[in-house]
């Protein structure tokens, strides 16, 4: 195992056990402060590292208002007008599965006989030693948990079909980890870079990299930017996206078992992080999870982007919303709604203390939702992971402590 002084990042990681807990009792959605998205992201830091993160932190801001911008001018006249709110909030649906505290009503097991093909990976693909790189694709049978979204959500054809990128060794199968990119960050050769999944390719795991709907491939013949249809067509909508990406993902594990992968297990980005976190409450087949920088409360999210915030709350007084009446629409799919089926000693949390894209508080929420698993902290923002080498260190150490490091 690496020496403490070589994976602890300059956060006060050791320490930050000691921090009081924020995580509300159940239900979460009506338990959790209104103004939550307005509280500070603080940490007992050096001045140095102090300096290091306010500065991260001012360009994420940057970035927000920038990405905000552009959800508020394509996505939110869609979703978050008042007419489309009273529709999704008259919805009992959703609700009632969250209610229920029970993950396997929502997001029921996908059918287990679905023809995977397999093709040659497109341009700029990697190229592994001692193994191949493949592009899966299959038709998803996924329809609309509720069936009034049926024609709309299925009329998106290029959605219909699921990607991933998978590279394996000849000499397998081997422990997989599988790879979740964040919104709008979907194409192969980013995640593998940002994530050196090559270093871990060549410490003998295989690797799978999964597209998120609406994205990539997956985006519609129109859609101005890669991930617009997913927040763009309200609330009901937004829910039944996040159940067919944990549905079309379950199909790709479907697939590695065939192929005799015994362990598995995911780790992903921003709205890949959340993905993540979510699955681990849903698929008890899953060896491990590691959202790096996750958002766990998709409405608290949007109010503190702004200029989307200010969009969305306008809609919210017009339709006569609450916050918690927004949060519970969405908890169906929320991590924070379902306890994990990984156990705590195989989950992990990354996050960045100047991240204003996904902030910090959100990665907290769920460690004290998870039991206060083991959880680093780096000095940098969203896109900006400071640091970044001991935090891939401590990952790659974690996989050893878990056993689910390929045998040499």
């Amino acid at each position: 195992m690496d020496n403490a002084s070589d994976i602890i990042s300059r956060v006060a990681n050791e320490t930050y056990s000691a921090t009081r807990c924020t995580m509300p009792e159940q239900p979460w959605w009506d338990n959790l402060e209104a103004n939550f998205y307005k509280f500070p992201d603080d940490f007992a830091l050096d001045s140095k590292t102090q300096a290091v993160v306010e500065g991260t932190a001012y360009a994420d801001l940057a970035l927000r208002t920038a990405a905000a911008s552009l959800v508020s001018a394509t996505a939110l006249p869609l979703s978050a007008n008042p007419f489309q709110l009273r529709k999704d909030l008259e919805e009992p649906m959703y609700r009632e599965f969250a209610n229920q505290g029970d993950s396997r009503l929502f997001f029921q097991d996908p059918p287990s006989k679905v023809k995977i093909r397999e093709a040659e990976p497109s341009f700029l693909h990697f190229a592994p030693t001692a193994g191949e790189c493949k592009l899966l694709s299959f038709k998803s049978p996924f329809e609309p948990v509720n069936f009034k979204l049926r024609d709309r959500y299925l009329r998106h054809k290029e959605n219909r079909i699921a990607w991933a990128q998978y590279w394996h060794h000849k000499r397998g199968p081997r422990p997989t980890i599988c790879v979740i990119h964040g919104f709008m960050a979907d194409p192969y050769w980013l995640n593998r870079a940002f994530l050196a999944l090559p270093w871990f390719y060549k410490q003998g795991y295989d690797i799978l990299l999964y597209t998120l709907p609406f994205h990539g491939r997956r985006q519609w013949k129109y859609s101005p930017f890669s991930g617009h249809g997913y927040f763009s067509w309200g609330m009901s909508h937004i829910n039944e996206t996040v159940a067919h990406s944990v549905h079309d993902f379950r199909i790709f594990m479907n697939y590695l078992e065939s192929r005799g992968v015994e362990k598995m297990g995911v780790t992903g980005i921003s709205l890949g992080g959340y993905t993540s976190a979510l699955l681990a409450a849903v698929e008890e087949r899953l060896y491990f999870s590691i959202p790096n920088v996750p958002v766990v409360s998709v409405f608290d999210l949007m109010l503190q982007w702004e200029p989307a915030g200010t969009v969305i709350r306008a809609g919210m007084r017009m339709s006569g919303a609450s916050v918690q009446d927004g949060r519970h629409m969405l908890a169906v799919h929320c991590p924070l709604t379902y306890p994990s089926k990984i156990p705590k000693e195989r989950l992990m949390i990354i996050g960045g203390a100047g991240d204003r894209l996904a902030p910090p508080k959100h990665a907290r929420l769920l460690w004290d939702h998870w039991g206060r698993p083991r959880i680093h902290w780096f000095p940098g923002n969203h896109l900006l992971h400071l640091d970044q080498g001991r935090y891939l260190k401590e990952m790659a150490s974690f996989l050893r402590e878990i056993d689910f490091a390929p045998k040499r």
